[in-house]
Formats: structure tokens, sequence, C-alpha cells
């Protein structure tokens, strides 16, 4: 019976680079279930960023980046034999049980879950994730994530502008002003309205990374009288991403 398996045998290559892509299937949904804040809710994009941590901690990725509800995952060391079937099934689901989890049980109040209508619930439950698998070469990744954090700061962009025109206008008359403007066209409707993106904060703008950090400390050994030099680690969450350059990869651990 194993043969009427379809895609069973599919592997990436090995000894590669691959981005796994998860994305929030029906979020927009959930987000207006969900009552989040606009243009960005504080909140989910804290349960985002434990979501991010879990997958860390499961799988020890080189990188992993985080905008809206889209997760990128970079791995040099590849889970499963490569199976991609396997991969893309437990990346999924794992990231919808970890957002269904912190959800549920540290932010049921900050978003009101016993609030919420039979139908809202049954927009909000169950939430999933769908995932694609990106084999990449060594050279392309700082330009694939340079892609993602420009596809954030498009996002951040529209956002502000789509708020800002619905304080003064219907969604339908907010969306039909907001088509069709160029980046700086918006940047202006903003600042018309005293909205300066450059004091927006930097995740908003260039998302979030979570990567594993290194940094020496400096002691004396007694016995030999000599000064020693050790390495510490931690995983590190960072809201201060620069804009992505090929120094940035270079330099991750």
């Amino acid at each position: 019976m194993k043969d009427y398996e379809i895609y069973s045998t599919m592997k990436v290559p090995k000894n590669s680079n691959i981005i796994i892509r998860l994305d929030g299937r029906k979020f927009h949904s959930l987000a207006k279930a969900l009552n989040l804040q606009k243009p960005y809710d504080d909140n989910f994009y804290e349960v985002i960023t434990n979501v991010c941590l879990d997958i860390f901690k499961q799988f020890t990725p080189k990188f992993i980046y985080t905008f809206s509800d889209e997760i990128s995952i970079l791995l040099d060391e590849i889970p499963f034999s490569g199976r991609v079937e396997k991969i893309d099934s437990v990346f999924a689901s794992l990231a919808s049980s970890s957002f269904t989890y912190y959800l549920l049980h540290d932010y049921s109040n900050e978003f009101n879950l016993d609030k919420l209508s039979d139908n809202e619930r049954s927009i909000v439950f169950p939430i999933s994730f769908d995932s694609r698998i990106i084999p990449i070469d060594a050279s392309s990744i700082s330009s694939y994530f340079k892609w993602r954090q420009d596809e954030c700061w498009r996002n951040c962009i529209n956002g502000y502008g789509i708020w800002a025109l619905k304080k003064e206008y219907n969604n339908e008359d907010a969306n039909e002003k907001i088509k069709g403007l160029k980046s700086s066209e918006i940047h202006d409707l903003l600042f018309e309205r005293g909205i300066n993106l450059n004091d927006v904060d930097t995740w908003k703008k260039r998302g979030i990374g979570v990567y594993r950090r290194s940094w020496e400390i400096e002691g004396f050994n007694p016995k030999r009288n000599e000064k020693t030099t050790s390495t510490r680690s931690e995983v590190y969450v960072d809201y201060e991403l620069e804009i992505f350059n090929q120094e940035f990869f270079d330099n991750l651990r």
C-alpha cells in the first residue's frame, strides 16, 4: 500500500540551504474576528514571535524572519532526511498549534476570546498555516530576505495609509482613495495628517528576526595565572533589524 503514497519520496537536495515560508490561512478574517488594533496589534505580534521561538527551539534554524502573518525559516541542517511532505506538514502544524496555544492560554483576555460569538469563534478556530519549501543557494539568501523585508515596508506604508484614511472615510471610499497611490504619495498623505513613518517602531517597518547571537567574556584562571576567553550565546529576538545586506547573513552563527 505504500506505493499509493503520492510524493512520499520527494526530497530536497542534501547539504543545501532551504527556506520554509509559512503563511497564516484566512488571517484577514481572523484579524477582523479578533478585532485586532490597526494598523498594528502588539499582542498579535507577541503571539507570532512566540511561535517563532517555539520553531527555533524545535529545529535550531539559522534565522527566522517574520512580518504580518508570514514566517520565513532559514535552515542549513535539513530535518526528516529532506522529505518534502514531512517538512511542510510538521512546520505548518507546529506553527498552527503553537499559535493556538498562546492565543488560548496566554492572550485569551487580551483578545476577549470569551466574548466571541459562535460565528466569530468559527472564523478564528481552527487556526492553520500553509507551508512551502524554497531551495536556495547561499549567494541568494540575502536577496530573498531583502525581498521579504521590502514587502514588509510596503505593508507598513499601505497599512498606515488605509488606517489614516478610514478615520475620515468609510471602508469603500478609503480603499478607493488609496488604490494606485505610489509610496511617496502615501508618505505625503500621512505627513499631512501628522504621521511621520520615520517615527514608527523599527519592527513595523523592517520585521522581526530570531537568531542566535554570541559574545565573548573575558575571565582569569588563577591556577594558570592567565586571562581566559569564553563564548556565551543566546536566542535573540531582534526588533531593531537593519536593512538586510550580505554582511548581516555572513555574520549569522
